[in-house]
């Protein structure tokens, strides 16, 4: 039976800010408004400038009166539009209004918002990140390389803006930390029992455990893992041609194993047939010399040469 280890995972404070929908509303009406009364607005500002540039002085104040008010409607037009913005597919906006997060925008198009707040992008596009090759010690304390990717996206926007300084950053470090923790609970392989999960024997097993530790690790940066993989696994170069001996070793010997016990069962094999049909009454001492000859024959790494006894079978 394969025992499990428990990933300890780390212990995070609760997150302060969770994402929440903004207030907004759709950006084409109102950029049409704006741009209408806009062009009112410069509309006045030419008519007072034209008023003020006549010689009647009756029309002054018509002239002031005309082109402050020009002004203000396309100042007051202007801080509208400026409300507008476009949120592409795969991106939302981060909104903060007196430095106080407000909301987000998830919705894509032209979008309008408050025209006095912030407005960070953040992707939410699936992405991927690959470590390097690591050298770490595995459990048994021998030196591997190992890599892996994993497979990210972000699902809170607020946490991965305002958790962490840098979520992707964070990302890459916390992934590194997880497949160095991996790496180091257990053994590149099971040597001695196969109750032992190994990285090279039960690669699943351990890819879902570096998934789950992931996870738990970038949770707190609104972060959420769809998959990971371990992309490079191998002893180091130092110890790599020992490590290939003691394989090479480990497989000649189990091929060994697997040849004897074929061998020993032909012969019982063979020595059942020949008493079944009675083609020769073999004693004791006869069929321990069958047995030798067979299994010499049978297990023996070169081709028999056979060798005729032209006496009696004890001389």
């Amino acid at each position: 039976m394969t025992t499990i280890n428990v990933i300890d995972h780390p212990q995070l404070p609760a997150p302060t800010v969770r994402e929440k929908p903004a207030f907004g509303a759709t950006g084409l009406p109102i950029a049409a408004a704006t741009f209408v009364v806009g062009l009112g607005g410069a509309a006045l500002v030419g008519l007072g400038g034209a008023t003020l540039g006549g010689a009647l002085d009756l029309a002054h104040g018509t002239g002031v009166a005309s082109l402050v008010l020009g002004v203000l409607v396309f100042v007051g037009a202007s801080i509208v539009a400026s409300g507008l913005t476009v949120v592409a597919p795969g991106e939302a906006r981060v909104i903060q209004f007196l430095g106080r997060y407000v909301g987000t925008v998830r919705l894509d198009g032209l979008r309008w918002v408050n025209p006095f707040t912030t407005r960070r992008k953040v992707s939410t596009r699936i992405r991927n990140h690959e470590t390097a090759v690591l050298k770490v010690n595995d459990a048994d304390g021998s030196p591997i390389e190992i890599a892996a990717v994993v497979v990210w996206q972000v699902q809170d926007t607020a946490r991965a803006v305002f958790e962490v300084d840098d979520f992707i950053a964070f990302v890459g470090i916390q992934t590194e930390t997880a497949v160095r923790h991996i790496a180091t609970t257990y053994p590149y392989d099971a040597h001695d029992t196969e109750a032992t999960l190994s990285l090279r024997d039960n690669a699943e097993e351990i890819t879902q455990r570096l998934s789950a530790e992931i996870a738990a690790r970038v949770e707190a940066a609104g972060v959420g893992v769809i998959e990971s993989r371990i992309t490079n696994l191998a002893y180091a170069p130092e110890i790599a041609g020992a490590m290939l001996r003691r394989q090479q070793a480990g497989a000649v010997v189990a091929a060994r194993q697997r040849i004897v016990e074929g061998a020993v069962g032909m012969v019982e094999s063979a020595l059942a047939r020949l008493a079944e049909h009675d083609v020769v009454d073999l004693d004791e001492e006869r069929k321990a010399a069958m047995v030798s000859n067979l299994l010499v024959v049978l297990c023996g790494d070169r081709e028999a040469q056979p060798v005729v006894n032209t006496g009696s079978l004890y001389q």
